[in-house]
């Protein structure tokens, strides 16, 4: 038998909190408009120029490698490519996460969305951090941080532009709290809120959220005839936005996470084998990144025997590593104290296009996803960060 040390990979490098991660994008936009936070100004970490408005796009699942990959789909995007940045997700690269990271400027070791379902210390048992929150567990409490848009509600025009669905849902209670809220539901009837709200006012800031590239990847995978007709009608949109918002408004388009396509036959269900859950309690997380929880009072060698196992039958194609690896390096940020238990003893982060399920808890239809994301590889956490429009017309508006 090989060595397992030779199934073993070097953790890639956290996300760079603090400097280029979607946890910069809104504070940094709040510094480009003037404007303080609870404890003095803004940040601008980006660098973004000054502006009496800011808009922020947010295209769900639309990562760096996917625009470039399938930008023949996108010609209005494609042009401001050259002059796009780089930025982050937050880790683990899912919407959970990332979109609690834009809202609040926090990495998620201190706003608490850790994953997309994770353990509830206080409940003892696996909650959504998502589109199902469970009654027990308050968004106030669970991420207490003030949000960026609390803090800027007070000195300028703050709206969001969203599904209605999400207008007052535990996800935006917890992350994107404060100021209005303006629900529409097609991609142009959002995009038309957006124009209005920066038409509204002379000075805003708006936050217009696009869930539409994800819902099709999901479904159809992100090298779909499908997922590119849905950017097409994405970039369409958005070209119509940069024709219309007024000159002084700073236009940026940016994602939460990338997607890769998992192929059936790589869609594992490991709660079959009993040695990679044998004296785990929970588990959580996603597909492509796991949160395993041991059971109390799990011995030393109990953990190393069921480590050694997910590295036996893994390692490979996975990162495999413990909570404290993951907080030692950075991967979550600062780790706040009342968020440690609520990240898993041990994490699986797929480093191949692999997906793992653990059937007793997880419906059918959840293996028929062909689009997924959670984990460190660069197509899932590596998101671009486009300028549409420049105050004074500076930069290119279609």
């Amino acid at each position: 038998m090989e060595s397992l040390i030779e199934h073993r990979e070097p953790l890639p490098a956290a996300p760079p909190y603090g400097s280029s991660t979607v946890a910069e994008v809104f504070t940094s936009a709040a510094a480009a408009l003037g404007l303080d936070s609870a404890s003095g100004p803004f940040l601008n970490a980006l660098g973004l120029p000054e502006a009496a408005r800011v808009c922020v796009v947010v295209v769900d699942g639309l990562g760096s490698a996917l625009l470039k990959k399938r930008g023949g789909h996108a010609p209005f995007l494609r042009r401001h490519l050259e002059s796009a940045r780089t930025l982050h997700s937050a880790f683990p690269s899912t919407t959970a996460a990332s979109l609690a990271s834009l809202g609040t400027g926090l990495a998620p070791g201190k706003h608490g969305l850790v994953g997309y379902d994770v353990l509830d210390p206080e409940q003892g048992k696996v909650v959504n951090m998502l589109g199902g929150w469970d009654p027990g567990v308050d968004p106030l409490q669970w991420q207490p941080y003030p949000s960026v848009f609390e803090q800027a509600a007070g000195q300028l025009p703050v709206v969001s532009v969203s599904l209605p669905k999400f207008a007052d849902s535990a996800m935006t209670r917890a992350a994107l709290r404060g100021g209005s809220y303006v629900a529409a539901g097609t991609l142009q009837a959002r995009v038309r809120g957006a124009h209005e709200q920066l038409a509204a006012s002379d000075r805003a800031l708006v936050y217009l959220y696009l869930n539409e590239m994800d819902k099709v990847g999901h479904r159809h995978g992100c090298g779909s005839a499908e997922w590119g007709n849905q950017l097409e009608d994405v970039d369409s949109a958005i070209r119509t936005l940069a024709a219309r918002v007024p000159s002084d408004t700073l236009l940026l388009l940016t994602a939460d996470h990338g997607m890769v396509d998992v192929d059936v036959d790589q869609r594992h269900d490991f709660s079959t084998e009993p040695q990679l859950i044998d004296g785990v309690a929970h588990t959580a997380g996603e597909p492509r990144m796991l949160h395993l929880y041991f059971e109390p009072g799990l011995s030393a060698r109990g953990q190393e025997r069921l480590i050694e196992a997910w590295r036996e039958a893994y390692g490979r194609l996975a990162w495999i590593f413990t909570r404290d690896q993951a907080v030692d390096a950075g991967l979550f940020g600062e780790v706040d104290q009342r968020v440690l238990p609520r990240i898993g003893d041990l994490m699986i982060a797929a480093r191949e296009p692999i997906a793992l399920y653990d059937r007793r808890r997880t419906s059918a239809s959840a293996m028929e996803v062909v689009g997924q994301h959670g984990s460190l590889t660069r197509a899932e956490r590596e998101v671009p960060l486009l300028t549409l429009n420049r105050p004074g017309g500076k930069g290119p508006r279609g």
